[in-house]
């Protein structure tokens, strides 16, 4: 049986970063794992930029939520779902994406965590496992399905190299 794990953002809902970049007008905010390629850097060198400005979830939230999917991606969700199995890996967060879900028709999502204090300030993450893109994919394929992926970033490569048909999405 076929099953098919997909990158979130860049593939079915736009960059979530450079929409709070481009709201906040904090062009430091645009880098992104096709960017960097190291995510720990990449997330040390976000936290330190949402400190300094003092910008906390909710206005992070206030951004995103108005967000709408990539062009076709909810017709594409809807179709893989009428016709095989679809998991999201993602390498964002589920206090970003899980909102936006139901507009995709709420596929199977697997994420990271950010952890919170009480006055919304975004104070570290916590990922689900190192590498849990590919590491779900060759979990699923021990379980003998074919998997197929989908990705845009450095952060979705081993996912790629890890499936029977991997697929990097190229973007100018």
């Amino acid at each position: 049986m076929n099953l098919v794990c997909l990158d979130l953002e860049g593939v079915l809902l736009p960059e979530f970063w450079i929409a709070v970049a481009e709201a906040t007008g904090i062009n430091e905010l645009r880098r992104t794992t096709r960017d960097e390629p190291d995510y720990d850097v990449l997330m040390r060198y976000r936290l330190d930029i949402l400190d300094r400005e003092g910008l906390t979830i909710d206005k992070i939230h206030h951004v995103i939520q108005d967000l709408d999917p990539l062009p076709g991606a909810v017709e594409f969700t809807r179709w893989l779902m009428a016709h095989t199995r679809l998991i999201i890996l993602s390498d964002t967060f589920s206090q970003f994406a899980a909102p936006l879900m139901v507009k995709l028709g709420n596929p199977v999502l697997f994420c990271h965590q950010l952890e919170i204090d009480a006055q919304g300030v975004i104070k570290n993450y916590k990922l689900r496992q190192p590498d849990q893109k590919r590491k779900a994919v060759q979990a699923l394929k021990s379980l003998n399905f074919t998997v197929i992926a989908a990705g845009d970033s450095y952060n979705d490569l081993t996912m790629l190299q890890s499936a029977d048909h991997g697929i990097l999405f190229l973007s100018t």
